[in-house]
């Protein structure tokens, strides 16, 4: 068996000592080359709606996937970076979006709602 320091695991970055480091480098540079899209859209005129629809499927997607698994054990600086380009995308689309932090505990309650209502699931025996 051959030993690695980090490997990625249906989209996630895990390394050896589980620190998420890598894993959110990883996409916040991915979300970083996709503002540059965003920004070229409201260059050229899209109205906001638009433009909150561009950043929901393809930035903040992209942030919050899996987001139950990593974000709460990642550091202050790596939460930090990752709301840093959600306040970035919000100044470019002109509208509210939702803060990190708060989409993390909605999936986190989603994800115990869905445990709780189903009477098969390993931790409800």
């Amino acid at each position: 068996v051959e030993r690695v320091s980090s490997f990625r695991f249906l989209g996630v970055h895990i390394t050896e000592d589980l620190s998420w480091t890598l894993h959110t480098d990883t996409i916040t540079n991915k979300a970083r080359q996709r503002l540059f899209f965003l920004r070229r859209l409201r260059k050229f005129g899209m109205n906001a709606s638009v433009l909150t629809n561009f950043y929901r499927c393809t930035i903040e997607s992209l942030l919050t996937d899996c987001i139950t698994v990593w974000y709460g054990n990642c550091s202050a600086h790596n939460r930090k970076s990752l709301q840093r380009l959600a306040k970035a995308a919000q100044h470019i689309t002109g509208n509210c979006l939702p803060v990190i932090q708060d989409i993390f505990h909605r999936q986190c309650l989603r994800k115990a709602h869905s445990i709780i209502k189903d009477h098969s699931h390993p931790a409800r025996r």
